[in-house]
């Protein structure tokens, strides 16, 4: 410890002096760190976005885990839904463009966006293992992602008064729906459409 100690308070791990000039750490710029990192194979990307988990989310997370793990048949119950909003100018911040210095301002190389919300149209979606779902079942174990208007007291009534049973999610637990992909699906083929869709019919 006292010779990093000492490294780092006089550049050197001499325990004397010298007669020449006492060494110094070579101080480097941000462009050369960069440079020397992607020399060394690694590259720049975006961060995971991850909600933030106590030892408490974790333990009931498991405990969920373990209580369905061994379902089979059950699962043939479960219904899984999702709802998707579809803009009509719609940027998840993915689009890049390859530019010069000093091109920043170049109106092809500005994204340009409405203020407000924008125009679209909202779709629901429900998959079983069987089949996809009409918009009325008879019996299923529903399964929702805790957003607001789903837990609001009036659609606790509802669920109650109907007899609908719902999968308990937990706080901060992961999706688990899987028409999530097929949003995806969804996105990427209207991402496709030339000329994209100017107005809220044609979606």
């Amino acid at each position: 410890m006292r010779i990093c100690d000492r490294w780092m308070l006089e550049g050197t791990t001499d325990r004397c002096g010298r007669s020449h000039s006492p060494q110094c750490i070579t101080s480097l710029s941000a462009r050369t760190i960069r440079r020397l990192l992607q020399q060394s194979g690694l590259s720049t990307r975006r961060k995971l976005l991850g909600l933030p988990l106590t030892q408490n989310h974790r333990c009931l997370r498991r405990q969920w885990c373990d209580e369905r793990r061994m379902w089979v048949a059950e699962l043939n119950e479960v219904v899984f839904t999702d709802e998707l909003q579809i803009c009509l100018q719609h940027h998840d911040g993915r689009i890049r463009v390859w530019r010069y210095r000093g091109e920043r301002m170049l109106n092809s190389c500005v994204m340009h966006r409405r203020t407000g919300p924008a125009p679209g149209i909202m779709v629901w979606g429900g998959i079983g293992c069987h089949c996809r779902t009409p918009l009325s079942l008879s019996t299923a174990i529903f399964q929702q992602d805790n957003a607001r208007p789903h837990v609001t007291r009036i659609v606790q009534r509802f669920f109650v008064n109907h007899q609908i049973e719902s999968l308990p999610r937990l706080a901060r637990s992961p999706d688990l729906s899987l028409l999530k992909n097929m949003w995806s699906m969804v996105a990427q083929r209207l991402s496709q459409i030339t000329p994209p869709a100017a107005t809220p019919d044609q979606l």
